[in-house]
């Protein structure tokens, strides 16, 4: 059952109003999401979504014809043409569905099949004034999630501690409190300078103060110096690593001791196998591997059946940050939104490979020859 073709096309939700995200000073007027499927010979397909998928209309040819669970030599050609090309690794996420319909078995399994559900923690979006802040955070306590990521980014700093100040008052004990201050990259009309040490330091020192569980992206991606020497203050877990590009950067990070929080996206770097086996790495170390997943439904499930199959972390990324940013949203391409239970929970079912159904109609109406927010 041989692999016989490959699609991939594109897609723009028109967001209206603009989603103004805390991390990008252009609101977007699009959601893109680029859709991959592989079909066997047989009529099955897998799916995946994630990264646009540059340039691989140049590569297809080294996939079709070939074994479609032959998962490790697909993933040793998907990194090659990811340096030459664009990440690729959404099709890598399609061969895992489609291989585990063919074996019968769930891509967690797949994975090492070590649980079948972890807690979520709600992801905000966007700067909130702390009034506002408060009231969803207590919103999101009181349907069950056990922790909150919060933004930096606004005016001042001032205003960025008083939010959280506010958030931890009014909430207490009854949530962990996480902040990504949205230093490791930018968008790429956006020239601001990433915080030095000195800065993520001082800000480090005041999250201290609220207890907050992990401090996100403080430095540039690249600083690695700066990670380190943050890291071994002590002061609070430093998180990163969402968008790291390459396996090497990876292993920099851990050999280097620069975090205590690994969140790699399985859409956009080294694929769902290679973090399997890097979440082995990261634990062995004592550090807690807990995938990036803000992006669509497609890609939060994928990041959702390695969390469960092969790591033991204490809950993954669910982004919402309603009224403007919703599930069904996020989630469009899917019939169904990835939902949390009533206790905070992210469940896997035992469906092969991914386990999901694509809304067709909807794909049809949002196709685009667009890849891009604006």
């Amino acid at each position: 059952m041989p692999i016989e073709r490959i699609e991939v096309s594109h897609h723009q939700l028109p967001l209206d109003p603009p989603f103004p995200a805390a991390w990008d000073p252009r609101p977007r007027r699009l959601f893109p999401a680029t859709l991959v499927r592989v079909h066997d010979s047989s009529g099955l397909v897998g799916v995946g979504s994630g990264d646009a998928m540059y340039g691989f209309d140049d590569h297809v040819g080294l996939f079709v014809g070939e074994d479609p669970c032959d998962l490790e030599r697909h993933r040793a050609v998907i990194e090659n043409v990811s340096f030459h090309a664009g990440r690729c690794w959404p099709l890598d996420v399609a061969l895992h569905d489609l291989a585990g319909q063919i074996r019968g078995e769930s891509v967690s399994r797949m994975l090492g099949g070590r649980g079948a559900r972890v807690r979520a923690y709600a992801s905000s979006g966007l700067l909130r004034g702390a009034d506002e802040t408060v009231a969803r955070a207590q919103q999101l306590l009181d349907r069950g999630f056990v922790a909150l990521k919060l933004r930096f980014g606004r005016a001042r700093l001032e205003d960025d501690f008083a939010v959280l100040a506010a958030v931890r008052s009014a909430v207490g004990s009854g949530l962990e409190l996480m902040v990504d201050c949205n230093q490791g990259w930018r968008m790429p009309w956006d020239t601001s300078a990433p915080w030095e040490y000195a800065k993520a330091r001082e800000v480090a020192e005041e999250l201290r103060l609220h207890d907050v569980y992990w401090m996100e992206e403080p430095l540039h991606r690249g600083d690695y110096a700066g990670m380190a020497r943050l890291r071994s203050d002590g002061i609070v877990r430093i998180a990163g690593a969402e968008l790291t590009r390459e396996r090497y950067e990876l292993d920099t990070l851990l050999e280097r001791e620069c975090l205590d929080v690994y969140q790699p996206d399985a859409v956009c770097t080294v694929g769902l196998s290679g973090l399997a086996d890097f979440a082995a790495r990261v634990e062995a170390r004592g550090c807690v591997f807990t995938p990036h997943t803000w992006g669509n439904g497609l890609g939060l499930l994928a990041n959702l059946h390695l969390t469960v199959g092969a790591a033991a972390a204490p809950f993954l990324e669910y982004p919402i940050d309603e009224p403007e940013w919703t599930a069904a949203r996020r989630d469009f391409l899917l019939s169904e939104p990835v939902a949390v239970d009533a206790d905070g929970w992210l469940t896997v079912g035992s469906d092969p490979g991914l386990g999901l159904r694509l809304d067709e109609a909807r794909l049809a109406a949002t196709r685009s020859a667009g890849q891009t927010y604006n």
